[in-house]
């Protein structure tokens, strides 16, 4: 756990390294998405199905998850390598229709129904909203200077309006990070071991809208060995 959140103001931002740091960590992001939806492969099963071969043992729907979640990773990063990444419903939809392929009820686009959360009494707004929502989510981030206050509240913001069927957060996560590694920042990977922290942590979000306690948390999730790495780099 990282508890240093100053970090951020010490390092000098760097698109190539960064993206070159997070393109390592692939097996890594994608072990962590899946087992966050309580999907179990080890990270070496993970480490398999990504060099494309099927691992035993595992529901095929699963595996299919996983996949999605790296190809989404792919496109991601090749979006920001391009300098194509940008903050719009059609850059969310484009990333969702991978990334929800056959496991949301729709894929692609906006959400045609009404959902819920588990856990909470709050209720998402209805279909006939989300555009609206997207523009005001999207005019918002001019009002943060700070890239991670920024980011952090792109995640956060997808996730209460739940603009999908499905992979939702996972969503928001990807989205956050491309305005993180598109800045030249390091991503934020949401460690497994950390599930029950950030599950608490986000009902009391979708309660209140409060970002203040997930941001403190989100930002503790970014691993400490590559802001040394980004520190090192700037004495370089």
């Amino acid at each position: 756990m990282n508890t240093n959140l100053d970090w951020a103001n010490q390092i000098t931002p760097n698109k190539d390294l960064a993206l070159m740091l997070a393109k390592r960590e692939v097996s890594v992001l994608v072990h962590d998405a899946v087992a966050l939806e309580g999907i179990h492969f080890t990270l070496p099963e993970i480490q398999t199905l990504l060099e494309g071969i099927t691992v035993g043992g595992h529901k095929l729907s699963d595996q299919q998850i996983a996949i999605n979640q790296a190809d989404a990773w792919r496109y991601l990063f090749e979006l920001i390598k391009k300098d194509q990444f940008e903050v719009t419903a059609e850059v969310a939809c484009r990333l969702h229709a991978i990334a929800g392929k056959e496991e949301a009820l729709e894929w692609g686009h906006f959400r045609s129904g009404m959902v819920s959360i588990a856990g909470t009494d709050y209720m998402p707004p209805e279909p006939s909203e989300l555009s609206v929502c997207f523009e005001r989510l999207v005019a918002s981030l001019s009002t943060f200077n700070d890239v991670y206050d920024r980011a952090i509240h792109v995640f956060l913001a997808m996730a209460r309006a739940q603009f999908f069927f499905d992979v939702n957060k996972r969503m928001g996560r990807f989205m956050m990070n491309g305005v993180l590694l598109s800045a030249g920042y390091p991503a934020i990977n949401l460690p497994a071991k950390r599930k029950l922290e950030f599950n608490e942590l986000m009902l009391d979000f979708y309660a209140s809208g409060d970002e203040g306690p997930m941001n403190v948390f989100m930002r503790s999730c970014v691993d400490p060995r590559v802001i040394k790495m980004m520190k090192s780099a700037d004495k370089n």
